[in-house]
């Protein structure tokens, strides 16, 4: 008899851990095949000879202690950064949410109830009970662990964005730094022209009242005072501007920066290393984010097609009882339930094909990612070495203008020739002197714009 009993239970625990194996092996849905990307040899634009170096670190590459201070203060308070941490611990919340739903479920339940008979002389009566559960349902498709693996690649997604937005957030910081020293340059710019065209407005006013030059050159001379008047509150507005905007990206209240060097005094490297461009599917967190969603959400179709069959739920609970509240009773079950759908009007197969669509659309994002990141490293590119060879013919005009300008103001004071000469000088070095600076701030945009093109070094 005690065989018999024994060999029951083998078999039980047998048939127990088939169903366990079955349950853990079965599972439906495509596995995630990495997209495959054509991509170019190198760039059209590409230094070959400087391609083999890896981007260095953004402390090293922008080298201004200002902008360095800005940068930290921006990756520990900007409002977007905290966001997209507190996205990363709720990705990982619903990790663990999926990976719980892999195990049984345990719960309890009591009640308890008092009461008198109606009839004369009946006695009051007391009853309890309490009930532990488990419930256990095992997915033979894979439901569960599929739902676990695309929470898992939500995960990696979202750290994945972090590291993109905190690339993009060294970007912005930079580029709004870099044109805040433009706008301040072009401000010292136009107030250093105001000061030179008063001190003209006042010679010219005193030879026109000593008869020496006619009404016109005053008048001249007055447009021209005038109009570097009117430059400073533009600029004086662009700063305020860009000032806020840089406060806003740091984490703080708008204030004013005080910049330690000028523009001109930039030093960045010569030059940003491009690579091959098949590294930048391996370096770019954006494009690593977009993968992962993308493998994220195959395995939802594994999901979608598991809903399709039918699963087994094992049940138990162990309980007490009693009547009176002194003598308690045991009992106990378990057992097992088998459901499953039938006939939904296709609304099944249906989720399914939603879930494929959908597959199709982060894939077709993936590979726009992809594409993106080779345009935008050949934007930044081409963007730097056009600009420097615009850069060295904008110092060969500023400085044919500062000269041109000087000769003029001789010419006129020696009565060689009109103030319209004296004019047409000083608004040229005026308007290429702005250009200059402004040539400068593209230059370190451009390089910034690389390095976030690159990756970064993170």
């Amino acid at each position: 008899m005690m065989n018999m009993k024994h060999a029951k239970i083998i078999y039980n625990l047998s048939l127990f851990a088939l169903l366990l194996g079955l349950a853990n092996s079965c599972m439906v849905g495509p596995n995630f095949q990495k997209v495959e990307i054509e991509s170019p040899d190198s760039y059209r634009y590409q230094d070959s000879a400087r391609g083999t170096e890896t981007v260095m670190d953004w402390s090293t590459f922008f080298n201004d202690k200002v902008l360095q201070e800005l940068i930290d203060s921006a990756l520990v308070n900007n409002k977007d950064m905290r966001i997209a941490i507190s996205k990363i611990n709720e990705s990982r919340a619903y990790l663990g949410m999926a990976n719980a739903d892999l195990y049984p479920g345990f719960s309890y339940s009591a009640s308890s109830s008092f009461g008198n008979s109606l009839t004369p002389g009946g006695d009051a009566n007391a009853a309890f009970t309490g009930t532990a559960n488990i419930n256990w349902e095992l997915v033979f498709w894979g439901k569960y662990r599929r739902a676990s693996e695309a929470a898992q690649a939500d995960l990696v997604a979202s750290e994945y964005g972090l590291k993109a937005i905190e690339l993009s957030l060294i970007a912005q910081v930079s580029n709004t730094y870099y044109s805040l020293l433009d706008y301040k340059n072009r401000l010292r710019i136009a107030k250093s022209t105001l000061d030179s065209r008063t001190e003209s407005l006042r010679i010219v006013r005193e030879r026109f009242e000593k008869g020496i030059v006619p009404e016109i050159d005053l008048n001249q001379a007055q447009i021209q005072e005038a109009t570097a008047a009117a430059a400073i509150p533009v600029y004086e507005r662009s700063i305020a501007f860009t000032e806020n905007a840089l406060s806003i990206l740091i984490g703080e209240n708008p204030r004013n920066f005080i910049a330690e060097v000028e523009i001109e005094n930039i030093n960045l490297p010569d030059f940003v290393p491009a690579g091959l461009p098949s590294e930048l599917l391996l370096k770019r967190p954006d494009i690593l984010e977009a993968e992962q969603l993308l493998k994220a959400q195959n395995a939802r179709i594994g999901v979608a097609q598991a809903m399709r069959f039918p699963s087994i739920s094992l049940t138990g609970f162990l309980g007490l009882s009693s009547p009176e509240l002194s003598d308690f009773n045991a009992f106990g079950s378990i057992g097992a339930d088998l459901f499953g759908p039938i006939f939904y009007f296709g609304k099944n197969k249906r989720r399914v094909e939603a879930a494929q669509e959908v597959t199709e659309q982060f894939k077709l994002n993936y590979e726009k990612a992809v594409l993106s990141a080779f345009r935008e490293t050949e934007d930044a590119l081409v963007y730097i070495r056009t600009l420097q060879q615009e850069l060295v013919f904008v110092e060969k005009q500023l400085a044919a203008s500062r000269n041109g300008a000087k000769l003029a103001r001789q010419r006129y004071d020696g009565g060689v020739t009109s103030y319209l000469e004296v004019l047409d000088a000083e608004r040229g070095l005026f308007n290429i002197e702005l250009y200059y600076s402004e040539t400068l701030q593209k230059i370190m945009g451009a390089h910034t714009d690389l390095y976030k093109a690159l990756g970064g070094d993170w």
